[in-house]
């Protein structure tokens, strides 16, 4: 066991806060171990790791300053693992969910709103949960993903490699990403995408371009292209501009979280669809997580680096709660709905 994570473990069992991550294209593993139990809420001018719910309500952070910082870099080609969970699909489940789905697709032909991102949550057992393990297994699998452990005990033990940047800030520069459609990727075939993804897409872009339009005068944005992640496959936009000034970015957070991309829009009707239909609290899947006003690796401030909570599961005991959702458009069907939640699932099934 490497030194790291021996201090992760026994920050674990100690039950005391931790956050351990990898990001993006990165062999280096960072972990912030909190001094005490305490629960900080997230302010403005702070520095440490960010934590935030779904409905924005939940806003925590383990800061810098009560915190013991380790560092560890990891060499992925000394890993070799194998995929052994069998995907198994619960009838009723299927059910729940393509009604769901049904419901939205009937909202949006209602003209409530345009696209209304719905999810769901699964619960699997498994044995001889292994923290260092885990953790390689995410960093191997998922090189491009932000991967990260997160464990407080009053909020839970969330672990997931998300492939989805909220928002990156470099003083007054930030910049964001549109992703959204889903496909199962394959090498072999080339991939082309329908008007239902290519228009999801676009909603989630224009949301995005248009809001930071209000901040700044020099906003640019790539043109679509696909984004591997894993064993799946996005369309993705770059977008980056330069702000008016760094108090325009707590704002900016409030008006971007959520974002299509998870919730919906327009965003306060999507939102209430979905805590009046999902049937269970996102709590802090499609969230947002990440480096606050400092980056770890280079120490330099006023840097945040913060990604969307997706492909993320909560872990109680024996059982894992896995959550997983798509966009959902007026051209969306039930059915292929249902198999993108699998197909999502199994991306992150296969670390455990």
């Amino acid at each position: 066991m490497s030194y790291l994570f021996q201090k992760v473990k026994e920050q674990f069992n100690n039950k005391l806060p931790f956050v351990c991550y990898c990001k993006p294209n990165s062999d280096k593993i960072i972990a912030l171990l909190q001094k005490d139990t305490s629960l900080f809420e997230l302010r403005n001018e702070d520095c440490g790791f960010a934590f935030v719910s779904f409905d924005n309500e939940k806003r925590y952070l383990i800061p810098e300053n009560n915190s013991d910082i380790y560092f560890e870099t990891v060499s992925t080609s000394d890993f070799i693992f194998e995929n052994n969970f069998a995907s198994e699909i619960n009838f009723s489940d299927k059910n729940n969910f393509e009604n769901l789905v049904q419901s939205g697709v009937e909202a949006i032909q209602n003209g409530t709103f345009e696209k209304v991102v719905l999810s769901r949550k699964e619960t699997i057992e498994v044995d001889n949960f292994d923290l260092e393990l885990v953790f390689k297994k995410l960093v191997f699998n998922y090189k491009t993903a932000f991967k990260y452990f997160f464990f407080h005990p009053e909020i839970g033990f969330w672990i997931g490699a998300t492939p989805e940047q909220f928002l990156k800030v470099d003083d007054d520069f930030v910049k964001t990403v549109s992703l959204a459609g889903t496909q199962t990727f394959d090498k072999n075939v080339e991939t082309i995408w329908q008007n239902k993804e290519i228009k999801e897409q676009q909603i989630v872009t224009d949301y995005i371009v248009n809001n930071l339009k209000l901040f700044s005068d020099d906003v640019t944005f790539s043109k679509p292209y696909n984004q591997q992640a894993g064993s799946l496959v996005h369309i993705k936009t770059d977008i980056q501009a330069k702000i008016n000034g760094r108090n325009s970015i707590p704002k900016i957070i409030e008006l971007l979280h959520p974002t299509p991309a998870v919730c919906g829009f327009p965003k306060d009707k999507a939102k209430q669809f979905i805590v009046e239909n999902e049937g269970y609290n996102r709590e802090f899947y499609a969230g947002f997580l990440g480096e606050w006003n400092k980056d770890f690796q280079t120490y330099k401030e006023n840097r945040s680096d913060l990604f969307v909570n997706l492909r993320c599961m909560k872990i109680e005991n024996k059982e894992v709660n896995l959550y997983i959702g798509c966009g959902i458009t007026k051209d969306s069907n039930p059915e292929k709905e249902f198999i993108e939640t699998v197909n999502k699932s199994m991306t992150i099934k296969k670390v455990l």
